[in-house]
């Protein structure tokens, strides 16, 4: 039976403007009929894996996601003391590994860099600087599948690759299935964004210059709850990291620590928003995974919107639990200001590797 952890977070931010659309404006969505504003799964999975829960915690064991695999290569190899050429064209070999190649403009060289970002683990990164090596001493090679078959790997050590996932479009028998699933946070409220009209004033401007402004602007922000849903599947995460459940186990430590603390940082030195979740459930077993957004299609209205949004989560959980069983084998519980610590949710979180 496959074992799950569930997080389910409720989060208060200040006015600030974390996630834009191509407006600038926070982004937004539509539920229950009523407007919400949004972050989207994709900027908060990039602030989990650029968070220090994640840096800190499972350096050397985390992906880089690029185009320039081959730019940085070739920068090695002239720092190596390959001529520029051969350097180039070693870059070039080895980057078409991972995706086609960007066509270069009429009469320009061919680039090393790929078509498509390629989320590449720390493993693959140092057989791609061996088959370099490999190219540079002559060596005979295989030729295209078993070429790849030298440096791309179906599962290792990379945790947030094996968390996120990827797709390789040309080579799908090294894709990696997500064992992660993050959900778009919506705010529990109607919640719309504002508008701030701004001025700037120029240092050295004279009063007989006028008093006009030297720059006139307009910024949108927006406040509010925020629910987060995050579900692992665990043992698709061990599979993922070749077996290594110590690994494992600190990847999700990770995961629980970074979803509570961390968040996209769109106009964050405008606003200086720096949230910590004020709620967060987390639940483990072999029950199929369920959300819990159906709390909030009848948004909250409240002068306490945080406590009434504790209030109406719960109330789903308890009405869902009675309709079709408890949802979980354990949960734990972190409330600021009623009990329980972030260091339990992530060793809760751990646990599940050998739950």
């Amino acid at each position: 039976m496959t074992t799950f952890v569930q997080f389910h977070l409720l989060t208060a931010y200040p006015p600030s403007n974390p996630n834009r659309d191509d407006q600038g404006r926070p982004k937004q969505a539509n539920l229950g009929g009523v407007p919400r504003l949004r972050l989207s799964s994709q900027s908060i999975k990039r602030a989990l894996r650029e968070s220090v829960p994640f840096q800190a915690g499972l350096a050397g064991h985390l992906g880089t996601r690029t185009k320039k695999l081959g730019v940085e290569l070739e920068t090695e190899l002239m720092g190596q003391g390959v001529d520029a050429a051969k350097a180039r064209e070693v870059a070039v070999a080895v980057a078409a590994v991972f995706s086609k190649l960007e066509a270069p403009k009429k009469g320009a060289a061919q680039r090393p860099v790929t078509t498509t970002l390629a989320f590449v683990s720390p493993e693959e990164w140092g057989l791609a600087r061996e088959l370099a090596q490999k190219i540079l001493a002559g060596e005979e090679l295989p030729k295209d599948k078993e070429l790849k078959k030298l440096v791309l790997r179906r599962a290792d050590g990379a945790v947030d690759v094996a968390m996120f996932g990827r797709m390789l479009a040309d080579d799908p028998e090294f894709n990696r299935e997500a064992a992660v699933q993050v959900a778009h946070a919506i705010t529990t409220h109607r919640a719309l964004a504002e508008d701030d009209w701004f001025s700037a004033i120029d240092d050295l401007n004279r009063r007989e210059d006028g008093p006009g402004a030297g720059h006139l602007g307009e910024s949108a922000f927006g406040s509010g709850v925020y629910y987060l849903y995050a579900c692992v599947n665990v043992d698709l995460l061990v599979e993922n990291l070749g077996g290594d459940r110590a690994l494992a186990a600190k990847g999700l430590e990770a995961l629980a620590r970074a979803l509570a603390t961390a968040t996209p940082r769109g106009k964050q030195n405008s606003h200086a928003h720096h949230p910590r979740a004020a709620y967060v459930r987390a639940e483990r077993g072999g029950q199929q995974p369920r959300d819990l957004s159906g709390a909030f299609f009848a948004p909250v209205k409240s002068d306490d919107l945080l406590g009434s949004s504790v209030q109406s989560l719960e109330a789903t959980l308890a009405d869902i639990d009675a309709a079709y069983g408890v949802g979980c084998a354990e949960c734990a519980l972190m409330h600021v200001g009623q009990g329980g610590t972030l260091d339990q949710i992530a060793a809760f979180a751990a646990a599940a590797v050998d739950a």
